[in-house]
């Protein structure tokens, strides 16, 4: 029987392999242009991101299709057009810049949930499943009462929006759910946040 552990890698191997491929036939056939996402919000326009997100939104569910994802429980969803001008307006906020790449580094999101052996045996894994499918960085994140792993998928690319995958203990997830869920309801409408946006120097064109 396939362990969780072996399952995990994976999951990891084909999301890494559909993030590549999705990232090839969006960017490299000379359809949409390539934006350098290491720059500052400030210097990418929003209509670019949200197109993306627009497309990969009808896409991913052909990708996944095809995947080697069987017997693995996860769930995933593409980030809302809402969720990215929050995210977006609270960063532009903040007195320091960060690269788009560094920001809007989960517009797609997956998520498996484990027991707490699992994921310490996870942890140990890491750092050679990086190097071995390339993947951008993984870290421990431990705030305001929420705790999972984040794993970031790039496939070597400043030109790639990253995707997230999170690894939760089962023993946080109630906690995380409600965490995420008081969070979520705190969201600002959209057309105040496309406002605010425009206030504070973003480029919509």
């Amino acid at each position: 029987m396939e362990t969780n552990i072996a399952k995990t890698e994976r999951l990891i191997r084909e999301i890494n392999r559909i993030h590549g491929e999705y990232s090839q036939d969006y960017f490299e056939t000379g359809k949409v242009p390539k934006i350098n996402l290491s720059h500052t919000l400030k210097t990418v326009p929003i209509e670019p991101i949200l197109s993306y997100r627009l497309n990969l939104h009808e896409a991913i569910n052909d990708y996944l299709a095809f995947a080697d994802t069987q017997n693995i429980d996860f769930f995933y969803r593409v980030k809302t057009t809402e969720s990215i001008y929050d995210k977006v307006n609270r960063y532009l906020a903040r007195e320091n810049q960060y690269p788009v790449n560094n920001i809007l580094n989960d517009i797609f999101g997956a998520r498996i949930i484990l027991p707490s052996a699992d994921v310490t045996d996870i942890m140990e894994k890491l750092d050679d499943w990086k190097t071995d499918y390339s993947l951008k960085n993984w870290y421990l994140r431990d705030i305001d009462g929420y705790i999972g792993v984040h794993v970031y998928f790039k496939n070597a690319s400043n030109f790639y929006y990253p995707w997230e995958l999170q690894i939760w203990d089962k023993n946080d997830a109630k906690a995380n759910i409600v965490n995420h869920q008081l969070y979520k309801r705190n969201f600002t409408p959209l057309s105040t946040l496309y406002n605010s946006l425009i206030l504070k120097g973003l480029k919509f064109n």
